[in-house]
């Protein structure tokens, strides 16, 4: 298993770690460490793009990260197409492109937000550097400006926000805590991660968030979508 970093500090940039193995990704070579900041693709958020650099100085572009097919557990460090990858056993630091991942933790950080102001389940999510989208199970309309409006004031009144992990039994126990339809939490570890917006919003979540709702900044609501009877998309992106 590769040891997730970045679940406990969203904020690390970079880590030393070692290559375990390599794995073959739709034709582009993958790695796999022992440790790592990378956040692999998962529960609607863009995996993390970034640079392995080895102690000879040759540096080896990361283009994504996911989940290995082979390996459960680990996660596999993409690199570009063609690229050679370093050597099974050669000590690497990971370092990821801190804008992309910023980008990620901001917008992240606001569907949570969208959440409390839209009291409904979700049924779809997808979280990029350049936007972020939900899809509501609803079919009352919704208003652009009014959104807009409630995400920039939970981003002024500055909200703490942090992680914690609860048992499973917890999770068992308050069912309402998920609000995902189509992304349930992960079991079988026997402990489940919640992301907690004090005074807000409280959901199951291991992807990369903000420490408080005010360094999300300027992010407005772009558009809203009827995509079916039952679903309402609403779109995020950064005020220009």
């Amino acid at each position: 298993m590769t040891e997730e970093l970045f679940r406990e500090d969203a904020a690390l940039v970079e880590c030393e770690a070692r290559v375990l193995a390599l794995e073959d990704f739709d034709g582009h070579a993958g790695v796999i460490l022992d440790r790592t900041v990378f956040y692999p693709l998962g529960g609607g958020q863009a995996g993390d793009a970034g640079s392995l650099r080895a102690a000879d100085g040759r540096e080896f572009t990361v283009v994504d990260a996911r989940k290995s097919k082979q390996h459960a557990g680990a996660v596999l460090h993409v690199l570009a197409p063609g690229a050679p990858a370093p050597e099974v056993g050669a000590r690497v630091v990971a370092r990821i492109d801190v804008d992309r991942r910023r980008a990620h933790m901001r917008f992240h950080t606001t569907t949570h937000l969208l959440c409390a102001l839209v009291p409904h389940p979700v049924d779809g999510c997808s979280i990029t550097a350049s936007y972020a989208r939900l899809d509501f199970h609803m079919t009352e309309p919704l208003d652009k400006e009014a959104l807009t409006a409630g995400i920039a004031r939970l981003v002024a009144e500055a909200h703490p926000v942090r992680h914690r992990w609860i048992s499973e039994a917890e999770l068992d126990a308050n069912p309402g805590l998920v609000r995902s339809m189509s992304v349930q939490p992960p079991r079988g570890l026997g402990r489940v991660r919640v992301l907690e917006i004090e005074g807000v919003d409280l959901q199951p979540c291991g992807g990369t968030h903000v420490s408080n709702t005010r360094e999300i900044g300027n992010v407005v609501v772009t558009k809203i979508e009827k995509k079916s009877a039952m679903t309402r998309r609403v779109v995020l992106g950064f005020a220009v």
